[in-house]
């Protein structure tokens, strides 16, 4: 099949279309149906009625946006009417929604005349926290937004215009900076002069790029003043028109530093390329074919030849849903009247600030596992990378507020927590914790200190506050892979092959020495075997928690910190127990990677380590004790485990948090079976600490809820040791590795 076939197959699959629409308040009772309806919804009416920003509080304005089109400029199909553009507006909202978490109406209007499309969108102001103008002909589109902005009090963003002015605006602000060239002595040609090449003309001269070093062709040739004297140019092109000789495109393109191309594939030369000044800036962004071919661009010339295009398949690609989900998210969140170039400026400048940060391990994996770093091949972030929408978003909120278009002040720090909330419950949860550690960093040792990760996170760590890291490897290494990586910080490293260690030397074979170690094979671990020397390093206080696994099999890892370390003093075992985050819902499940098959007494002492674990979370925790039985509908020896370790619970009056078992998954996670058919269980809501009978079924467990209950995991953290320390799993992204040394960082505090 085609991508054609394939995109109608997609398309016209049940139910049709992209989009529906859903409920998000119970609707299963009549009291339910008695509030969201008649009599109750009177209530909320009555209260608009008195004050109509009430309707932000009591109905969905706040978080809508309508799309709306008349077809008419639809990008690659031109004038296909309003019907037919259904299915690209219906995609917008996809976007909304997929990036910022944005509902949308897509409207299509019937209309040919200006002025009885701002009639019906005006109309339609009581219904929408914002409208989103997409693909209308210029330059019906200019008359269009302008009415409409001056009408209505809620933003009104035409898409196709600034979009692109944005995102180009955002590539072109950390390019000039690779080229070392001043904004305000570039001379930028543009090849296109329809609504967003001026609208991008325009906001380049917001960012600081002299309004007379900018130059606009269309096919005609440059508008100069002889054209605009002559009639030729419309009122939104003429303030471009240059006081030059008529030329063409190849004589603009001479001299200029930058080449903004935004009308039809294939009209710039290599010649014409060779024509521009030192290491030129070129954005050729006509779709599907650039005005010049990425290969040929570069290969004109031997200096640096810095490309952006609108293609997928190239690096730098400029796209707009880098754009607008953020800046409308941004824009509602703080119920801006209008989005205005400070909005605009605050989030190009935004976008090109995390185009210098270091790349989170999911968006290389999304785009190829190539280097992802800042340079003349990575300008702007990558669509798929999620920290757009807490970087740029608070940033747009944030001028909105400053420059007067806000009706609602928010707290910065809080609003990007709410938003990193939006990515996903796990995000919530792990935010409380590192909180929790940036108010009291504590030294984590990272054993694995020479792998990128390793390096990578303890940037992290850093600049975030988090922890004092300290890797653990070869200086010159460490420092050579940091500079490698273009990280901006300055690494604390103990470095086990210099430096005088004999203390760790002495106190791991004093640990030891009636373990079958002698005291040379005591000074070659500690030389050799980071899991060790970072061991005794926790031990001898040198450091309050560590990190490993990234590189080593989970027992090997294991090994060196429970001989060294231990078990904490009232703890004679050790658990790995696993956060898994559900949209509304966190369960911790244990264990899931140390015992093997723990008797009544290890499955009493790992139900009271995790449910300590989960008060770290600022999770009440509920356990049950799991089983295939349920309060002794089976007896055996498998059952009774989990049913004498619950009688061990109950008796110790250390326990203040409700558990019960043995009893079936089921039973722990359903309200209704925990309250009416054993109504006299402990528990009165559902579990959220579900300790497994053994290993076996606490690893097959927690990874069928991860993967076919779409359930995001953290950990596997370790607990019941003497001293905090975490195993990664092999293959763990740089995310996971902060995030443990975020939960170590609590447990030292807690030490």
């Amino acid at each position: 099949m085609t991508l054609e076939d394939d995109a109608r197959d997609y398309h016209r699959r049940p139910p049709a279309g992209k989009v529906e629409i859903a409920t998000t308040k119970p609707t299963n009772t009549q009291r339910d149906l008695s509030l969201a309806y008649s009599p109750g919804v009177a209530a909320p009416c009555l209260d608009i009625a008195e004050d109509e920003t009430a309707a932000y509080e009591y109905t969905a304005k706040g978080n809508l946006v309508g799309v709306v089109s008349n077809g008419s400029a639809v990008l690659g199909l031109g004038d296909i009417g309003a019907q037919a553009s259904k299915p690209v507006m219906e995609g917008k909202g996809v976007l909304f929604k997929r990036f910022a978490d944005i509902d949308v109406f897509d409207v299509e209007f019937d209309h040919d005349d200006p002025q009885a499309f701002v009639e019906s969108v005006a109309a339609m102001e009581p219904t929408f926290g914002g409208i989103n103008l997409e693909d209308i002909r210029a330059p019906e589109c200019f008359e269009i937004e302008e009415s409409l902005r001056d009408r209505m009090d809620i933003p009104v963003f035409h898409d196709d215009q600034h979009g692109t002015a944005i995102i180009s605006g955002a590539a072109l602000l950390n390019a000039a900076d690779i080229a070392d060239k001043e904004l305000s002595s570039l001379n930028v040609t543009f090849s296109g002069a329809g609504a967003a090449a001026t609208a991008t003309a325009r906001f380049y001269v917001s960012l600081g790029i002299p309004h007379e070093n900018i130059t606009l062709c269309d096919i005609d040739g440059v508008l100069s003043e002889s054209r605009a004297e002559a009639g030729e140019l419309d009122e939104y092109a003429e303030p471009f028109a240059r006081g030059v000789d008529d030329g063409d495109l190849e004589d603009a393109i001479e001299g200029a530093d930058v080449l903004v191309g935004l009308s039809v594939g294939g009209i710039v030369s290599q010649e014409m390329v060779r024509s521009m000044a030192d290491n030129p800036i070129i954005f050729a962004m006509a779709n599907p074919d650039p005005e010049i071919a990425y290969e040929d661009a570069k290969d004109a010339r031997d200096d640096t030849v810095i490309m952006a295009t609108g293609r997928s398949d190239y690096p730098n690609q400029v796209n707009n849903v880098l754009g607008f989900p953020f800046i409308f998210r941004g824009a509602l969140d703080v119920r801006a009247t209008e989005i205005n170039e400070e909005m605009k400026r605050a989030a190009a400048e935004a976008l090109a600030n995390l185009a210098r940060q270091d790349v989170p391990d999911a968006v290389v994996k999304a785009y190829g596992d190539g280097p992802l770093q800042f340079g003349p091949d990575y300008l702007i972030p990558k669509p798929l990378d999620q920290r757009v929408l807490y970087e740029v978003t608070p940033a747009v909120a944030e001028a909105a507020m400053e420059s007067g278009a806000a009706r609602r002040e928010r707290d910065l720090d809080d609003y990007r927590e709410e938003l990193e909330a939006r990515l996903g419950k796990s995000r919530e949860m792990m935010r409380v914790v590192l909180n929790k550690a940036a108010t009291n960093p504590k030294r984590v040792v990272l054993a694995e200190g020479e792998d990128e990760k390793m390096i990578r996170a303890a940037s992290q760590l850093v600049e975030e506050g988090i922890a004092e890291p300290i890797l653990v490897g070869r200086t010159k290494e460490i420092l050579r892979t940091a500079e490698d990586l273009g990280l901006d910080f300055d690494p604390t490293i103990a470095d086990p092959e210099s430096g005088e260690w004999n203390h760790y030397v002495d106190h791991l074979y004093e640990r030891r020495q009636r373990k079958g170690l002698t005291r040379t094979e005591a000074a070659e671990l500690v030389r050799s075997d980071s899991n060790y020397f970072a061991s005794v390093m926790v031990a001898m206080d040198d450091a309050d928690a560590m990190l490993t696994g990234l590189t080593h099999h989970y027992p090997s890892a294991l090994r060196p910190p429970l001989q060294i370390i231990g078990t904490a003093d009232d703890a004679d075992y050790a658990a790995g127990v696993y956060m898994l985050t559900f949209r509304n819902r966190v369960i911790f499940c244990a264990d899931a990677t140390v015992n093997l098959d723990p008797d009544e007494n290890v499955l009493a002492e790992v139900t009271k380590h995790t449910a300590e674990l989960a008060r770290r979370f600022n999770v009440d925790p509920r356990a049950a004790l799991l089983s295939y039985s349920d309060f002794g509908s089976v007896t055996n020896e498998g059952t009774r485990k989990p049913r004498d370790a619950v009688e061990q619970l109950h008796a110790d009056p250390a326990v203040d948090f409700p558990v019960d078992g043995e009893m079936q998954a089921d039973t722990a996670l359903v309200e209704e079976m925990l309250t009416d058919t054993y109504d006299f269980a402990e528990l009165d809501d559902p579990a959220n600490v579900l300790v497994f009978p053994n290993l076996e079924a606490g690893n097959i467990g927690y990874k069928l809820l991860q993967r076919l209950g779409g359930a995001e995991a953290i950990g596997p953290m370790l607990v019941g040791m003497d001293k905090p320390v975490h195993v990664l799993q092999r293959g763990d992204e740089v995310k996971d590795i902060v995030n443990l040394a975020g939960v170590a960082v609590v447990d030292a505090q807690e030490e």
